[in-house]
């Protein structure tokens, strides 16, 4: 039987709410792997071992009182699956730091809507993991709790801003993980990881709270080892919320479909499908990355695909994000940041600034911009259904660098440059799922970024079921070191 902090999400729920395993062997097999590796690792920050044990024991009582006698309700579809939050999620009397030494003591009242939902559907909560300083940026390291570690190469970056929980999740310490996405938080580390996450239709995942519920940019999402694991964590947090005025309704039946273990790929004869290996030659890509994405669209055409060179035009969309970003940093920030800017990377307190200049005839023109790029993807999305592209334009790199200071052998301007590839494609509104596509001949992984029409979730967790299926990357385990 394979180790249990190696089976995934799917089938965990499936041998607890058989009675083959208890919430209290799951939980204490992943307590074990958190012991055994996370000091190489540093993903999870913040651990509540005894909390968990605890609501383990509870999952088996209730569990008990199901099988005997169908009650209580049904169990949940994560009955017994332990998950440490992304340490951006507020948790209801857990440490929630945000990566800031100004919040290192930091204990919330409440659970935000994501937690609530998590853990209204079985799911128990064993800790927190890492992040950069207040979400900001693509490696996850900060002045609280040090750098996370790539499980696949300790000496280099997990990606970020969902690093910790990509990191855990590709190490054996949970099977399931929670994130967020504005530049590709959530596609970023899971292709630095070789794992998968999604970054979700804007209001597939309601958020809440939120200072900003209006803007599109942000998002929350699952990430899984597999596709099918990243469909059961969206079939429990998607659905409509009264607290999110954008939230759409659930998907349907169809997403817990794709979830189940084992369910076989629906072919993808007849799709058309664009290649952007370097989204219309908007961004640079580092060699080893091209060369590891070269046969994925091969993949797809013998899949049945249809697969040519395009993209949509992305005219005006880094404006676009460069400009709301810094509004929306400014607004949420600013005030905290004037009175402890000590508490703030430099890379964040510039972005703040260049908030605080803003002028609303700058926003009002990055708002129209916006608008037009949306039709143009629109309308792109008539023509083809599916896009391919790249999720990262570097492999993982070292991790004591800041950030990557050339890509393409052409230097960056700043800290954003190198992320371009994944948050041009925030800008558009689409669904994005990043999929483990290969490696570098330094056994670095690499992801494919599989963007879908609006709203068209399920489409992208098809297609990145089929590929995963042919391709078998997530299977790939890293080599750690075990503590003691």
């Amino acid at each position: 039987m394979i180790e249990l902090h190696w089976a995934g999400a799917g089938e965990l729920a499936r041998l607890i709410r058989a009675g083959e395993v208890s919430a209290v062997e799951v939980v204490t097999a992943h307590l074990r792997r958190i012991e055994q590796v996370n000091p190489a690792v540093n993903a999870v920050v913040t651990l509540v071992a005894e909390r968990a044990l605890d609501e383990a024991a509870a999952a088996d009582r209730h569990w008990v009182a199901w099988s005997r006698h169908r009650v209580p309700a049904e169990l949940g579809a994560l009955h017994g699956l332990p998950i440490a939050h992304k340490d951006t999620h507020n948790t209801a009397g857990i440490r929630t730091t945000y990566g800031s030494t100004l919040l290192a003591d930091n204990v919330p009242d409440t659970d935000e809507l994501v937690i609530e939902r998590l853990r209204g559907s079985g799911a128990i909560t064993i800790g927190k993991t890492n992040v950069p300083v207040f979400a900001a940026g693509s490696h996850t390291v900060n002045p609280l709790f040090g750098a996370t570690r790539n499980p696949y190469d300790l000496g280099r970056s997990a990606g970020g801003s969902s690093g910790g929980a990509a990191a855990a999740l590709a190490a054996g310490m949970h099977p399931l993980a929670d994130g967020s996405d504005f530049g590709g938080s959530l596609r970023n580390p899971a292709s630095f990881c070789n794992v998968v996450g999604l970054r979700p239709s804007p209001g597939r995942v309601p958020s809440w709270p939120d200072a900003l519920p209006w803007s599109p940019l942000v998002v929350q999402g699952p990430m899984g080892r597999t596709v099918a694991d990243v469909a059961l964590g969206l079939s429990v947090l998607a659905g409509s919320d009264p607290r999110a005025p954008m939230s759409l309704e659930h998907p349907g039946p169809e997403l817990a479909e794709l979830a189940r273990p084992g369910t076989p790929a629906i072919p993808l004869t007849g799709l058309r499908v664009a290649w952007a290996p370097d989204l219309g030659g908007r961004v640079r890509v580092d060699r080893e990355v091209s060369a590891a994405l070269e046969s994925a669209p091969k993949v797809f055409a013998e899949l049945g695909a249809t697969v040519e060179p395009a993209c949509p035009d992305l005219t005006g969309a880094d404006e676009v994000f460069r400009t709301l970003r810094a509004w929306r940093m400014a607004l949420t920030y600013g005030p905290l940041a004037t009175a402890q800017p000590e508490g703030f990377s430099p890379q964040l307190l510039g972005n703040i600034d260049e908030g605080r200049q803003l002028s609303g005839a700058d926003v009002a023109r990055a708002e129209a911009k916006h608008t037009q790029l949306f039709h143009r993807v629109r309308e792109f999305f008539g023509e083809y259904d599916l896009l391919l592209a790249p999720v990262s334009q570097v492999a993982p790199f070292p991790v004591e660098w800041r950030y990557p200071t050339e890509v393409g052998s052409e230097p960056t301007a700043n800290y954003l440059d190198w992320m371009a590839s994944a948050f041009l494609i925030s800008t558009t509104g689409c669904p994005a799922l990043s999929v483990p596509a290969g490696f570098t001949p330094e056994g670095l992984p690499v992801g494919l970024q599989i963007v879908g029409p609006h709203r068209g979730d399920l489409a992208v967790l098809r297609a990145g079921h089929a590929f995963e299926q042919v391709t078998r990357y997530s299977a790939r385990h890293p080599e750690l070191p075990e503590a003691g």
